[in-house]
Parts: structure tokens; C-alpha cells; sequence
């Protein structure tokens, strides 16, 4: 029997709780009342359709039935499909056989019951149901999810702004920083990614086994085929695609999976300078109690939530990759490769809310260490060679940067007062000297408040 302990996949055993969710717009039940929905309104469709004569609109008592049978469809009437499948060997003609059971008792149904599923091939139907699949886990799921990660680093470069840091470029001491504005230059990012996911535009088609409606104008030769289908998809919310083998080629969905994973990529970043920042001591993790770091060594606090999201983030890009390298590929007219990678994506999308839940667990452990920062700016003074060296350039100081190179470069140690008397014997303005001379790691920070607090 499946459980969290026998469950395969990590995401319906261990994690199953985190990524419930997207089980809703996901998962195998979902696509299957995703078919049923699609089969129904392209049923209401015809029958609303004038050029279809055979097929009168349904009485209002009808219309009612159907939506109830969409609005009550549930984990039963799933497996009744599944049941009528393990005989069919077809998931999609099962979908079929299980309305005409479902409304067998409804006569306005049966009398034109060969109408369901009317000169659809499968890929109709599922193109529709994975673009709305991949719709609602982008709106309703991901997205919100998204946006309090962004909502938490806005606040928390808003809280630090002004909490100077030193940089570290290629690892090494560099011009200083502040919290805040590393925070606000991850923000920044996101929010592009956020837009870029947003912007992606899903399409779909109802065309015929290979896009050229030959069932339909077999039937019904006078009918304006192409734009009864226009309408009928982008009564879905969708796009509508005119031109298509037998599948929707997949561009837009391949467009949508790249769009994750660059804001995956991002936080991968945001990952690793986190752990690093928390080994450096700049962040400490507030404890829960009860909680075990190590076991064998007591005073840990490992930064597991970070750790375990870049691990599914890397996961979720390699599956996201994947799907928008494969899908826009099929032989011919159509092959079924893509069927079962499809049936990867709300592994991909389960991936990403795991990493992105994991992260938001570990941002909102963290508290800057204002002291250990201050700490490394003060034994840090060689990072101010690149304001002297910048302001000798100003007054024509012969060879600024190799004077400044040769007091500094390599050297450990590097005090203030070694420094200020280097500033004591320029030949600047006095003013421009007291300048310098007042400057300190903690207090050359650019513009990076102002940045952080505008973010």
C-alpha cells in the first residue's frame, strides 16, 4: 500500500506535505478532470454551435447537470475513468466512455452522445489540459509562492541597508557593501524573472489528427471550422494556435519551463552566497528548539533550508531543461515521446516549490551579525587603496595605482594609521585630505543604502 514510506518519489513520500499545492492542478487526477472539463465544453460548444444542425443548444436543467458532473468530480469517478482505461488501454477514449456512463440517464445527452469527443483526436484534448495544467500551477501555486520569497528580500534589504558588509570579489576583500544592497541586487533579478514567467503566453489547438480539421469539414463541409476552434480555445483563456501537426508543438510551454528555471538559477546564486555569508559569520540562524544540527557534534547550526533548496533546485532545472529541449521536438506528425515527459512536470514545477519553500524557511532564520561584519571591515583598511588611489587620480598625483599597489597589494595587515600616513604626505587639498582621512571600510559604501531603500 503507498505511503510517505513507500512512496518512489520523495515528493509524494517525504516532501508530499510541502508540494500538496500543486496536487491539484498536477497530478494524474487533475488531468483527468482537466479531460473531462475540456470534453464537456466542447460538447456545450457544438451543441451552442448554428452551422451544427444535428446538435441543438442544451435545455437549461442540462447545462446545470454538466456543471454539477464538473463540479463534483472527484477521486471515485477518477478511478472509475482509470477502471474503464485498464480496459481500453486509452486514457483520453476512456474519458469518453466514462460522460456517456456518467449522463446515461440524461436524454438530452444521448441523444446526440457520439457528439462527445466529436471529430477530436487526443492531442486535442490533452494540449488544452496541459497549457490550463501548467496555467493554474503558475498562477494559483507558483507565482504567490514567488512573490512572498521576493516580498521577504525586499524586506529584508529594506531592515539591512545601511549594515555595511566587506565584498568579496574572486574571494577576496573588496570594496564594501551593504546587506542590503546584496538582498536588493537578488530583488532586482527576481522581480525580472517574476515578469518573464508572467509574460509567457499559453497556447492550444482543436484541429484534428494532424491540424487540418479533415474530420471536421468530412462532417460538416460548409462550417467555419478554423474559427469556431479560435473561439473555443480562447474561451479557455489560452492562446489559440492555427497552425499544428497532430500536437501543439509545445514552443510556448518550453518558454515557460526556461522562464523557471532562469529564476531557479538565481536562486541557486542567492543559495550559495547565503551558506557562504552564514560560514563567514555575517548571518546567524535563529534555533528551534528541539532541532538537531549534527549528530555527533551539539553546537552545530547547519544551514540546511539552503542546502536542501539548492539541491531541488538543481534537480528541478535539470527536469525543466529537459521539457523545453524535448517537447518542441516530435517526428513527423506526431510521436509520443512527448506524452510521458509530460507527465514530468509537476515533478519539475514540485521540485521548485520545494526549493523555494526551503529558502523561505532559511531567510526567515537569518539575523545579520552586525558585530562579526563590523569586525571583518575593521581589520579590512587595504580596501580604501581604491578611494585614494581614485582621488590622487583627480589631483594629478603622478602613478596613483602603483603607489597605492606596492603599499597594499599583498600585504595582510594593512592598519589606519599606515594608511593615513600615506594620505598625510599627498599632495592634495586639505580638504580633499580630511576627506580621506575620515573615511573608513564601514563607511565607504557608494550609494549601496540608497540603492537597497529604493528597491
Amino acid at each position: 500500500m503507498l505511503s510517505s514510506l513507500t512512496a518512489l518519489s520523495p515528493l509524494d513520500g517525504r516532501y508530499r506535505g510541502k508540494i500538496a499545492p500543486l496536487a491539484g492542478y498536477a497530478s494524474e487526477f487533475a488531468l483527468i478532470r482537466y479531460r473531462v472539463r475540456i470534453e464537456v465544453q466542447w460538447l456545450v460548444a457544438l451543441a451552442d454551435n448554428p452551422e451544427l444542425p444535428e446538435i441543438a443548444p442544451f435545455p437549461e436543467p442540462t447545462r446545470r447537470r454538466l456543471d454539477a458532473v464538473l463540479a463534483a468530480f472527484g477521486e471515485a469517478d477518477a478511478q472509475a475513468v482509470k477502471d474503464i482505461e485498464a480496459r481500453t488501454n486509452h486514457d483520453v477514449k476512456a474519458i469518453e466512455y466514462w460522460l456517456k456512463e456518467k449522463l446515461a440517464d440524461d436524454e438530452e445527452v444521448m441523444r446526440v452522445a457520439e457528439f462527445v469527443h466529436f471529430a477530436c483526436t487526443s492531442e486535442d484534448i490533452n494540449n488544452l489540459c496541459h497549457a490550463l495544467m501548467a496555467q493554474d500551477c503558475r498562477e494559483l501555486v507558483l507565482l504567490p509562492t514567488l512573490q512572498r520569497l521576493i516580498d521577504r528580500l525586499t524586506a529584508l534589504a529594506h531592515a539591512t541597508a545601511a549594515l555595511p558588509m566587506l565584498s568579496r570579489t574572486h574571494g577576496q576583500s573588496a570594496t564594501p557593501t551593504t546587506v542590503g544592497k546584496e538582498m536588493a541586487n537578488v530583488v532586482h533579478r527576481l522581480r525580472r524573472a517574476f515578469a518573464r514567467i508572467q509574460a509567457v503566453q499559453l497556447s492550444g489547438k482543436i484541429n484534428g489528427a494532424v491540424g487540418n480539421y479533415n474530420a471536421h469539414l468530412a462532417a460538416y463541409p460548409e462550417a467555419d471550422w478554423e474559427g469556431f476552434a479560435r473561439r473555443f480555445v480562447e474561451s479557455l483563456g489560452l492562446v489559440f494556435n492555427p497552425y499544428t501537426t497532430q500536437i501543439e508543438p509545445h514552443d510556448d510551454l518550453a518558454e515557460l519551463f526556461d522562464a523557471f528555471a532562469a529564476a531557479n538559477t538565481i536562486l541557486i546564486d542567492l543559495d550559495r552566497d547565503i551558506w557562504g555569508y552564514i560560514s563567514l559569520g555575517y548571518f546567524r540562524q535563529r534555533v528551534k528548539a528541539g532541532e538537531v544540527g549534527s549528530s555527533t557534534m551539539p553546537h552545530k547550526v547547519n544551514p540546511i533550508d539552503f542546502e536542501n533548496s539548492e539541491g531541488n533546485l538543481g534537480i528541478a532545472n535539470a527536469l525543466l531543461h529537459h521539457l523545453s529541449a524535448k517537447l518542441p521536438i516530435s517526428r513527423w506528425q506526431r510521436d509520443l515521446s512527448d506524452s510521458t515527459v509530460l507527465r514530468n512536470v509537476g515533478v519539475a514545477f514540485g521540485h521548485t516549490l520545494l526549493a523555494w519553500d526551503a529558502c523561505l524557511r532559511g531567510l526567515d532564520k537569518l539575523e545579520p551579525d552586525a558585530a562579526a561584519l563590523q569586525g571583518d571591515l575593521d581589520t579590512s583598511w587595504e580596501v580604501l587603496a581604491e578611494p585614494i588611489q581614485t582621488v590622487m587620480r583627480r589631483y594629478g598625483v603622478p602613478h596613483p595605482y602603483e603607489q597605492l599597489k606596492a603599499l597594499t597589494r599583498g600585504q595582510s595587515g594593512i592598519t589606519r594609521e599606515a594608511l593615513h600616513a600615506f594620505i598625510h604626505g599627498l599632495p592634495i587639498p586639505d580638504a580633499e585630505r580630511e576627506r580621506l582621512l575620515a573615511l573608513t571600510p564601514a563607511t565607504y559604501i557608494g550609494l549601496a543604502r540608497r540603492l537597497a531603500e529604493r528597491i
